[in-house]
């Protein structure tokens, strides 16, 4: 009994390590563009990696990457809940949107995240999507 649950722990081990190794340089990008800062992001994808790892062998047929992206979303909004301030991290443009503007140009425009899925995520309409990635754009254009 006991070895099969080792080599159950073992093989789990090394699905999410494989997971972890092929997703992870996609999943710090993200991590990067939504805190603007690699300390912050690390800190912020160890934590949802940490959350994806505990629920893994209850996924079932839920995609890893979608469910750890999520967790990264939940964890940055929960963060930063002055959405109406500017960011003001990093250097780059996106440092001039405020949290809440920058969640959606990186969901969308950068994961390629459908406005539904974006709007159901932020708990907000498909108009509000619309408009913060519209005002988004004007303000990293300016």
């Amino acid at each position: 009994m006991r070895e099969r649950r080792d080599a159950r722990e073992r093989r789990r081990a090394r699905e999410f390590e494989a997971f972890a190794g092929g997703a992870g340089g996609r999943l710090l990008r993200t991590a990067l563009l939504l805190t603007g800062d690699r300390e912050a992001a690390e800190r912020l994808l160890t934590r949802a990696l940490a959350r994806t790892y505990a629920a893994w062998d209850g996924l079932g047929g839920e995609d890893p990457y979608e469910r750890t992206r999520q967790e990264l979303v939940a964890r940055y909004a929960r963060s930063h809940s002055a959405r109406c301030h500017r960011h003001g991290d990093g250097d780059g443009p996106l440092a001039r949107l405020t949290s809440r503007e920058r969640l959606v140009v990186v969901l969308r425009l950068y994961e390629g995240v459908a406005e539904e899925q974006t709007a159901a995520a932020l708990g907000v309409s498909v108009e509000r999507v619309r408009a913060l990635c519209a005002r988004a754009v004007l303000t990293v254009a300016a």
